[in-house]
């Protein structure tokens, strides 16, 4: 099976036409000429029409709001790729790279998702990430490619579509910011193996400005995640350091009132981690490692 007919790419977006475009273009210069989706979070700048207008190959999954991470899993059930490829609207694959993920996935039945190399910019500069993935204290397994993993970059991952669904995608809890990680515990939780595959690469271009509130969104689902999936004795030393902080924090003192205003819906999503999951993340924990 050719790759393009393995491998779709699902990109969500908001009000980046002009990021997207650039995107696009990357994208739709891949030899292995994959299905290509917008997931599109109710854009009002024009976004739709730039697509229908510069790229008509490129299918448009039209939402009536702003989803979210979870725009992701709605383009995910709307492809019929075995393995979905993610970029975010400044990001895209490296030529070869979603073939090769695919050869992975392949011969790999267990693989769940692979979390890429990740090169920044236009220098090609290795993301930090790449080295914390490669150090995994969790090691490989004998029938998984690459290193053990409970970390991944979101716009530099493919997923086997299935394992991916199996697990429920993105939590909706979580909505943006720091979403990777309880989507990582998910997929263990169910059995499904999360690696670290440095010869599937990704590239990533985001905006020099970066993002506001990116940074409370972090914090905030750094929280979240720990009460849906952690134990209580871990989730509140982690709402207790958030507390701590935001007294002379700013950015801690809005990441915590958001945690307590979206603390019920976490705690009616709550999920503790089987006990083989939860070691490999206590070790996680005391590697200081996030992968």
């Amino acid at each position: 099976m050719t790759g393009h007919r393995r491998v779709g790419v699902v990109i969500a977006t908001r009000d980046r036409r002009d990021r997207l475009a650039v995107t696009l273009r990357h994208l739709g210069g891949l030899p292995e000429r994959p299905e290509i989706l917008v997931a599109d979070n109710a854009s009002t700048d024009g976004t739709r029409a730039m697509v229908a207008r510069d790229f008509p190959h490129v299918r448009v999954l039209a939402l009536s709001r702003n989803h979210g991470a979870l725009a992701r899993n709605h383009g995910a059930r709307a492809l019929d790729t075995p393995y979905v490829a993610f970029s975010d609207d400044d990001s895209w694959w490296a030529p070869g790279a979603l073939a090769r993920a695919a050869d992975l996935f392949d011969a790999h039945p267990r693989l769940g998702l692979i979390a890429a190399r990740t090169l920044v910019g236009p220098d090609n500069a290795p993301d930090p990430l790449n080295d914390l993935l490669a150090r995994s204290p969790l090691g490989p397994a004998t029938d998984l490619p690459g290193v053990q993993v409970l970390g991944f970059l979101a716009c530099a991952s493919v997923v086997r579509r299935t394992a991916y669904l199996d697990a429920g995608g993105f939590h909706r809890v979580l909505f943006f910011g720091g979403e990777e990680t309880c989507l990582a515990y998910d997929l263990a939780a169910r059995g499904w193996g999360v690696t670290h595959c440095p010869d599937v690469v990704a590239h990533h271009h985001p905006a020099t400005s970066g993002r506001p509130g990116r940074p409370v969104q972090q914090r905030r689902n750094e929280v979240l995640t720990a009460w849906l999936r952690r134990p209580v004795r871990h989730a509140l030393a982690r709402t207790g350091a958030l507390a701590a902080e935001a007294r002379a924090d700013t950015t801690a003192r809005r990441a915590l009132r958001q945690t307590f205003a979206l603390l019920p819906a976490a705690l009616r999503a709550r999920r503790p981690l089987p006990p083989h999951v939860e070691r490999a993340a206590r070790l996680l924990d005391l590697e200081g490692a996030i992968a």
